[in-house]
């Protein structure tokens, strides 16, 4: 059946990919095409002195050198344009970059950035978020200059220290907060640490810009085409339309390509040279110069009564943003996931404070859920604290606590719909969670909630001959099947045949609008912009069939592929889709649906929980996560295989940033070299998984679809340290959790007589 998405499904792009025939941006070549490289700083802050590039210039195949002064005052971001793409009066951070060389070989750029004598005077740098925030530290932007930064999205917010990048804050419930906790019947206070961590993808920012005839050409592994065009135009005081950018296919993301580096760089060596330009990142200057997690410090703490409900709760999570604010998307300037601790839950009385912080170190980016990783480890660990304190399971203590249909949770999200309780009735179950455990090994949980993001979609169809119908985007596919659900939807909407859709990606200058990809909108958004699209296709090629046929439009009806004709007195007719429209032309459609303004389209929450079974060798800290339980609420699931590799690779992805993934940082310099020092887990890392799906309760997606992307990730860590604590009453406050952190969490608790 046409709308049957039960069935398994083939890959839109399936095929290219596997036979190696699709391309990525740094596959592009152009006539005439030059490569990129930077000169880049060594020291975390100072002033720059002097740039001396004789010695470059002078080598065979460079084409051009610039530096700061020829594109000043030009900065880049997503939202605020705070990073010079060339600095032109002082460095801050390791990696920044100083001058850029365009020459004939990538070999020839590199060697030449090598040559370029830079001359700096060392400035005290900043390299902690908290001593940051102090009186007295050293501004990292001055507020003169940082008053002229372009900010998309109205006016920025004032803080109160000039080393705030952007801060949030939501109180609800009593004024007094300190008057709920002075009836709370027990108090825990907690702080973690969370590391900067690498989005890993293996694919690294890649571009090819051509500007030599005038236009402006761009290919990049950005997922947002239009918000790169619209951001490249604030850059340069242009219009967006004189900017077209088109992007192949991106080879991962998972938070990481929504930020542009190198874009506007290759404009002006282009502009300057008069050939395209391409730059691709060494997965080096991916660890030690791009947008990696923010590092954060998380202080927690929750008051409940004598029953274990919670009565209040606060929050302060300081996030390391490092040198620039340019990789965050959100208008206060934070990592949004943030302000989900104890999400799921009801407390009558929070504070939720979020603040993000310059620092002499690596620019903070997005990652898979950002801000969700730091925060629910945090809370969900501190969960399992108060339930151990007050003697209670921590099963019930989250069961008495969540939030259920018609509650406001922590955060003030209004819950018309929430399968909390649902979903742990079900991890409860399938996960055994009663069942005795050997020694040195522990049960630990985890329940998380998420929404999606929001924005503005259009999609156009046309029939085209053969009876095809090609379903036109500016929606990227970064590897999550963006364009595989986009096939479905539109021939659930048509009653066509999924082999006869098309999609066709096109870039800014051609495609209708899109969001781009990420916060988990993808489906949300795409799906209901082709099911409004379709719905108003099909009318009409019910009326051409109708034409064709010479029988009144009433008369006809289309379904499963087949054009159904019924005349008063007649058996029905059935006819292929193709013998009746094959060759005819139709106008070209266009539909669209922005969350903003639709009525119906807030967006539902899905909620999941993990049960993790780990084992812990006291003698060295090692630990063996044996076996995990996924319990998630699930809306119609459009893309079934795509569903699954999505929680499965979600699970892998949280297993990685629970246990083995740190970008170390000493001294403000990135030490993790690359990827054969940053460790990410292999199919032999991962332990057997258990999926429950809770039976489809609709969504906010197309025939009540729900988001799935990032949902899987941030409950694993807490779940794996909940059952450290419970085989072996050593409680972790920061992951990764290595042997090492583990071993001397066991020692402390030994020390503190908690161990079991």
């Amino acid at each position: 059946m046409a709308n049957d998405f039960v069935t398994a499904e083939t890959r839109v792009e399936g095929r290219a990919k596997v036979t190696g025939a699709a391309r990525y941006a740094a596959d592009l070549k152009a006539p005439g095409m030059l490569w990129a490289a930077y000169a880049r700083s060594p020291v975390p802050h100072a002033r720059i002195v002097a740039i001396d590039p004789t010695e470059a210039r002078a080598m065979t195949g460079v084409r051009a050198i610039i530096v700061g002064a020829d594109v000043r005052p030009i900065r880049f971001g997503r939202r605020l344009f705070d990073w010079p793409i060339l600095a032109w009066d002082r460095v801050r951070f390791i990696g920044d970059r100083v001058a850029a060389v365009a020459a004939e070989t990538r070999e020839a750029a590199v060697e030449a950035a090598a040559r370029i004598r830079v001359t700096y005077d060392e400035l005290p740098a900043v390299l902690d978020a908290t001593t940051a925030l102090e009186p007295g530290a050293p501004v990292i932007h001055d507020p003169d200059e940082a008053a002229e930064y372009t900010f998309i999205g109205g006016e920025r917010d004032r803080h109160p220290h000039p080393n705030i990048q952007g801060a949030r804050r939501i109180h609800r419930g009593e004024t007094d907060i300190e008057a709920a906790f002075a009836r709370a019947a027990h108090v825990v206070e907690q702080t973690f640490r969370a590391p900067r961590q690498h989005q890993a993808h293996l694919e690294p920012h890649a571009t090819l810009v051509d500007a030599s005839s005038g236009a402006v050409r761009v290919a990049s592994t950005n997922k947002t085409p239009f918000l790169l065009r619209r951001q490249m135009a604030a850059s340069l005081g242009i219009e967006p339309e004189e900017i077209a950018v088109t992007t192949p296919y991106i080879g991962g993301d998972f938070g990481g390509k929504g930020l542009s580096l190198d874009e506007l760089v290759c404009l002006a060596l282009s502009r300057a040279t008069g050939h395209p330009v391409k730059c691709v990142m060494t997965f080096a200057e991916e660890l030690q110069a791009a947008n990696p997690r923010h590092g954060a410090t998380i202080r927690l703490r929750t008051g409940v009564d004598a029953d274990g409900r919670f009565i209040a709760h606060q929050s302060r999570i300081v996030f390391d943003g490092g040198a620039y604010a340019a990789g965050k998307a959100s208008e206060p300037l934070i990592a949004p996931g943030g302000l989900l601790t104890l999400a799921p839950y009801r407390v009558p009385t929070v504070d939720l404070e979020v603040v993000t912080v310059y620092t002499n170190t690596v620019p903070g980016g997005h990652m898979r859920a950002p801000g969700e990783a730091q925060a629910v480890f945090a809370s969900e660990s501190h969960v399992d604290r108060i339930a151990a304190d007050l003697g209670l399971d921590p099963l019930e203590l989250r069961r008495r606590n969540v939030v259920r249909p018609g509650d406001t949770g922590a955060n003030g999200n209004a819950y018309h719909v929430a399968r909390a309780a649902e979903v742990l009735d079900a991890l409860a179950e399938a996960s055994a969670w009663s069942r005795a455990l050997p020694p040195n090994t522990g049960r630990g949980m985890a329940l998380s909630v998420r929404r999606p993001g929001g924005g503005r979609t259009r999609i156009t169809m046309r029939l085209v001959p053969g009876g095809r119908i090609e379903v036109v985007t500016g929606a990227p596919e970064q590897g999550v099947g963006t364009h595989t659900v986009i096939a479905r939807v539109a021939a659930a909407g048509l009653s066509v045949a999924t082999d006869r859709i098309r999609v066709v990606v096109e870039g800014t200058d051609t495609a209708p609008l899109d969001a781009g990809i990420g916060a988990s909108r993808g489906t949300y958004l795409t799906s209901r912009a082709v099911a409004a699209t379709a719905a108003k296709l099909k009318p009409r090629l019910v009326a051409l069939a109708a034409e064709r046929l010479g029988v009144a439009v009433d008369a006809v009806s289309l379904t499963d592929d087949t054009f159904v004709v019924s005349t008063q007195g007649a058996a029905p007719e059935r006819m292929t889709f193709a013998e009746v429209v094959g060759n005819a032309t139709v106008p070209d459609v266009a539909g669209e649906f922005d969350s903003r303004t639709e009525p119906d389209s807030e967006a539902a929450p899905s909620f999941v929980a993990y049960a993790a079974e780990v084992a812990v060798d006291r003698e060295t800290g090692v630990l063996d996560v044996r076996r995990v339980t996924l319990a998630v609420d699930v809306g119609t699931i459009i893309n079934p295989i795509a569903h699954r590799g999505q929680l499965e690779g979600g699970f892998v992805y949280g297993l990685g940033t629970s246990v083995l993934e740190e970008l170390v940082i000493e001294d403000g310099r990135v030490a993790t070299a690359g990827l054969n020092d940053y460790k990410i887990p292999t199919a032999s890392d991962a332990p057997p998984l258990q999926i429950v799906l809770l039976p489809p309760e609709p969504g906010s997606g197309a025939y009540g679809a729900k988001m799935v992307g990032e949902l899987a990730s941030s409950g694993v860590g807490p779940a794996i340290a909940n059952a450290v604590a419970a085989a072996c009453g050593a409680r972790l406050d920061r992951f990764p959790m290595t042997a090492e952190r583990v071993l001397r969490a066991i020692e402390a608790a030994v020390v503190d007589g908690q161990a079991g």
